[in-house]
């Protein structure tokens, strides 16, 4: 079973051509000018000449402004810009439709959490945590499924023992840099071959380094994440690149804060991680008898 790869190519189907949606130039909205390559937050919308233009603020606080209308995109993807009032109707209109949760699910108001199942969805540490819980909180809580970090899976096979997993007693692993040669799928192969795990374990992953990188850099208005040269502890190298804090531990631990704050929904992360916490989540949720093999 490879369990290391997701198929992107099931993604790769060419969208078809429809006008470029409008966008609200709601404060906070991220934009990339496509002219410039100028990439910000929205401040502010105001009339200049006679114009409508939009103020976007980028992330080291220099402010810059452009007429509104086409020549923008998000993520990669062209949109017209409007002031906020031309798009009342539209947003009339999307008030009407059923509320979702941060994983696009529709949002089931007045449902409690449901108790606790045995079955766990495991991550490496407390930043890969508490980024499920942020995007399928509300989820995991409808189906009863608890996110416990490990802090590190080298000892993986024997926290899997220990556990011992069974039919109602399931285990759903998230691991960080799950490609072909890595340390992590040897220890995942490993852990795989113990008695009763291929019918009540499922580890998967994704190919960064480090969970931080599954947040799109569009979330944080950049481009992409600064290169981290080979040998260099990467939040580290991260947060140097990117000119905030980074000399010790507490300063990791607020530049990641600014990270998850950036990340309001699935939108805001990679499609590599998206896919493998949601077969996650299915393989928990299954009746055992549904389950592979």
């Amino acid at each position: 079973m490879c369990m290391y790869e997701w198929g992107p190519q099931e993604l790769a189907a060419e969208p078809k051509r429809q006008a470029a949606p409008e966008v609200a130039a709601e404060p906070g909205v991220v934009l990339e000018d496509a002219q410039t390559g100028w990439v910000g937050a929205v401040v502010r919308v105001e009339k200049s000449g006679g114009l409508h233009v939009v103020a976007l603020e980028d992330r080291r606080g220099k402010v810059r402004s452009f007429g509104l209308g086409y020549g923008f995109m998000i993520d990669g993807r062209a949109v017209k810009v409007v002031a906020p009032a031309a798009a009342a109707s539209d947003r009339s209109a999307r008030a009407a439709r059923p509320a979702r949760t941060a994983s696009g699910s529709v949002r089931l108001e007045g449902t409690r959490a449901r108790t606790a199942r045995a079955s766990r969805i495991w991550v490496e540490g407390k930043h890969d945590a508490e980024l499920v819980e942020k995007v399928w909180g509300d989820d995991l809580r409808v189906e009863g499924i608890v996110v416990e970090p490990l802090g590190g899976i080298d000892d993986l096979a024997g926290a899997v023992k220990t556990f011992s997993p069974g039919p109602q007693r399931r285990l759903g692993v998230l691991v960080d840099h799950l490609v072909s040669g890595s340390k992590e799928s040897a220890i995942a192969k490993q852990t795989m071959a113990l008695r009763g795990a291929p019918s009540n374990v499922l580890i998967v992953g994704h190919p960064y380094v480090d969970v931080w990188q599954a947040v799109k850099p569009s979330a944080l208005g950049l481009r992409q994440w600064p290169h981290v040269p080979r040998g260099q502890d990467w939040k580290t190298g991260v947060l140097k690149g990117l000119g905030w804090p980074h000399q010790d531990q507490h300063s990791a631990a607020r530049g990641w804060q600014r990270i998850l704050a950036a990340v309001n929904s699935y939108a805001d992360l990679e499609p590599s991680l998206l896919g493998r916490v949601e077969e996650v989540i299915d393989f928990l949720t299954a009746t055992p008898e549904a389950a592979p093999d």
